[in-house]
């Protein structure tokens, strides 16, 4: 027992002394110094002194031994495989593939992590992660309140209840555990809410960097639709050299060719004086001859259309501003344009026309010509048409006209190119760049031109002087004239009623209305709006009025139909939307003030209507909204001119004012 008893102190004695495993490793004191002798002794024999026998047996002892080792083939692979073996063969000899491939894959270059963005948020992942949970854990709460789990027994409802009585209030520790559970709901949903703050603020950053792409798309549209343009015109120039090297060769070929002499007439016989006469009497006169634009010329005035059509604007916001610039002194009395952002013409009561670059927003040139303001144009392709207030139409070619763009790239909202030009005189032209445009003048009417429309070789004018007149742009003279009231009155004997009579219109007569306010022809369908407030329907075959369209009060300013529907604008402030095919209403909506331009595309209509805003009103879906310098100028304390012309072609919107500004927008 003793011995037994002893034992214990001694052996603590013996494991504090050293025999005891030091700490972490699992090894004793002994064992350590054990190695160590094991050590020492092993190199003393193998580096000991040459001339000690024992250490000489023990290195030859060693070598003999590794050489018989090193005779294995096993062990000769090996070797050399390990000495012919890459630094990147050994890692991957220690290292798994799949643990190369996590390395390789969770790798970071220091250029990615220094534009890391940093971290501004108050939870942590681990906190975010717990957040989601809770939503789980009440929905069991709620699944087990609903008694699909065991109910808990007597004993565990005492335990809860405690020292409760029936009567009395939950005990204080449900009432903390309830209010902790509150707390906690009340933090979770706060960790909820600051994520979903995170990723609007993310989505945020996504819309401006799509947005900024976007914008960089755009302007890679800009460039390829200028190339576009560049490269249509070099092919129309090309054109025009090929067909001028045919005629030469053609010329060249009549010129080899014998000439038959004319047949010289006898004056003393009858038949021959009278073919004279007949020549004489067909021959035009030399004032109209030299009028009509040489056979060469000729060939120019009907360009080729565009086989591009740019669809820059369509991807604007409806109501975006394109541009806006002062494009003359007094008011806009007329504008249109060829295509979006093409060639765009205007005309204003500082006896001007002027062609502008819309995809600049640069003056081209003056189309000088007229004595006095123009107050109705048209541009269709290349060529422009003019009505003056000195009773005469000019014809233009626009395409001889000598202006290089002295820049390819648009910028939306670009102000740059106005900077020389902030007072309110309009941007200098280059000097004589459309002096090679005129192509001839149409002279028959005796006052001011108001309404003009050509299509093809047509072209039909209505005028102060109550008349309208059919022009042939190929002999360039007047082929019919028709007046509207002698018509007016025919029409109502004819038909025994007073639907085609001049009429009144039950107000005072407006002094600056228009007796023509407007016209568009097609083929032999002629559509007309007078100051009566009647649209007449003409035949230009039989030079007739075949259908009068009544309802209007006011002077018609504005006319355009296509192949179903006539929409008329008038000062009554109504427009009307007439369907062809009965000749009754289709549909009609009314503004604040008089409508002194209407147009319309596939999908809008737009008006001026006296206010600082254009009127769209869209077909498709109804709706009613205004577009224009107006809107914005609110905000800002300013107050835009009135709205007196407008123009819109696939949704491209331009406006001229009353003080000379034209703007650009999307319709």
């Amino acid at each position: 027992m003793a011995s037994r008893n002893g034992s214990g102190p001694e052996r603590r004695r013996s494991g504090t002394s050293g025999d005891g495993p030091l700490l972490g490793t699992g090894l004793t004191t002994r064992q350590i110094e054990a190695f160590g002798r094991k050590v020492t002794t092993t190199a003393s024999h193998l580096m000991g002194p040459l001339g000690d026998p024992s250490s000489n047996a023990h290195y030859q002892h060693a070598m003999s031994g590794l050489h018989k080792e090193l005779r294995r083939p096993g062990i000769q692979q090996r070797v050399f495989s390990y000495a012919k073996a890459s630094p990147t063969e050994l890692v991957r000899s220690k290292l798994s593939t799949s643990e190369i491939q996590h390395r390789a894959l969770t790798f970071l270059p220091d250029d990615i992590l220094r534009n890391l963005p940093e971290n501004d948020n108050v939870y942590s992942l681990f906190q975010g992660f717990q957040a989601t949970i809770p939503e789980v854990a009440e929905e069991d709460d709620e699944h087990k309140s609903k008694g699909h789990h065991r109910l808990p027994s007597e004993n565990l409802k005492l335990l809860e209840r405690g020292d409760q009585g029936p009567n009395e209030p939950p005990s204080l520790n449900k009432l903390r555990r309830d209010r902790d559970k509150a707390n906690h709901r009340l933090e979770m949903m706060s960790i909820r809410k600051n994520m979903c703050s995170v990723e609007i603020h993310e989505i945020d950053n996504k819309i401006f960097n799509l947005n900024s792409m976007r914008k960089i798309v755009l302007e890679r549209l800009g460039d390829i639709e200028q190339d576009e343009l560049q490269a249509e015109q070099s092919l129309l120039e090309l054109d025009h050299q090929i067909e001028e090297m045919v005629e030469d060769i053609d010329d060249a070929t009549a010129l080899d060719k014998p000439v038959t002499p004319p047949t010289e007439l006898d004056p003393e016989d009858p038949a021959s004086d009278h073919e004279v006469q007949i020549m004489n009497e067909s021959f035009m006169s030399a004032s109209i001859y030299n009028k009509l634009p040489s056979p060469r010329s000729s060939r120019r005035q009907k360009p080729a259309r565009r086989k591009s059509i740019p669809i820059r604007h369509e991807h604007f916001e409806p109501g975006s501003n394109i541009r806006e610039f002062q494009a003359h002194n007094d008011m806009i009395t007329a504008l249109d344009f060829d295509v979006p952002f093409g060639t765009m013409v205007t005309s204003a009561l500082d006896d001007t026309v002027r062609v502008w670059d819309l995809n600049l927003g640069r003056c081209i040139g003056l189309l000088e010509g007229h004595h006095a303001s123009v107050r109705c144009l048209q541009v269709e392709d290349s060529i422009v048409a003019t009505g003056s207030m000195d009773a005469s139409i000019r014809l233009w070619d626009l395409s001889k006209a000598d202006y290089a763009p002295r820049e390819n790239r648009f910028t939306k909202g670009d102000q740059d190119a106005e900077e020389d030009n902030v007072d309110d005189q309009p941007p200098p032209p280059h000097p004589s760049s459309m002096q090679d445009c005129p192509l001839f003048s149409l002279e028959a009417h005796v006052d001011e031109v108001t309404a003009l429309h050509f299509r093809g070789d047509t072209l039909v004018s209505g005028s102060a002087d109550k008349t309208l007149r059919q022009w042939d742009l190929v002999k360039g003279r007047c082929v019919q004239t028709l007046d509207v009231l002698w018509a007016a009155a025919q029409a109502s004997a004819t038909m025994n009623s007073s639907d085609g009579l001049w009429r009144a219109t039950g107000r005072l007569p407006d002094v600056s209305a228009d007796f023509v306010g407007a016209l568009q022809c097609f083929d032999a369908a002629l559509a007309c709006g007078t100051a009566d407030g009647m649209v007449r329907l003409w035949d230009l075959r039989s030079g007739q009025v075949h259908r009068s369209l009544v309802g209007h009060t006011g002077p018609v300013t504005c006319v355009q139909f296509d192949d179903v529907h006539l929409v008329t604008g008038s000062l009554d402030r109504s427009i009307r939307i007439w369907d062809l095919r009965t000749g009754s209403i289709y549909d009609a909506y009314a503004y604040d003030n008089p409508i002194t331009s209407m147009v319309f595309d596939s999908r809008r209509i737009v008006a001026a209507a006296g206010e600082n805003v254009v009127k769209i009103y869209d077909k498709s879906d109804g709706r009613h909204w205004d577009c224009g310098a107006g809107l914005v100028a609110e905000a800002d304390g300013q107050r835009p001119a009135i709205v007196e012309k407008v123009s819109i072609k696939d949704g491209f919107l331009t406006e001229g004012r009353k003080d000379g500004v034209v703007g650009v927008w999307v319709g």
